[in-house]
């Protein structure tokens, strides 16, 4: 039984790190939100592993639930057409 828990602990700290990593290094906006998004349920994982199981439901309802998509809206409210997409929509750019 401890074997098979540090296996799964190994697994979701390669899976938090390596989502972590990269948030900072992928250059897209959406990638990035989405790949915070797994780290945060990632640590979550790691909190019931613990067995904080109340800490892990707020993580997920705070975190995932509200932050996330907040930060969601509001890389989709302020981004920006590029013009390959404006000007094959047939739209003139000036």
């Amino acid at each position: 039984m401890a074997l098979l828990e540090t296996i799964a602990f190994a697994l979701f700290a390669f899976v938090t790190l390596a989502s972590s990593l990269g948030v900072v290094v992928v250059r897209d906006v959406w990638h990035s939100a989405l790949l915070l998004g797994v780290a945060l349920l990632s640590v979550a994982i790691h909190y019931i592993m613990l067995q904080a199981e109340f800490v892990a439901v707020v993580q997920v309802l705070v975190y995932v639930g509200g932050v996330l998509i907040l930060i969601t809206f509001a890389i989709m409210l302020t981004r920006r057409e590029s013009e390959d997409e404006a000007g094959a929509a047939g739209e003139v750019t000036t």
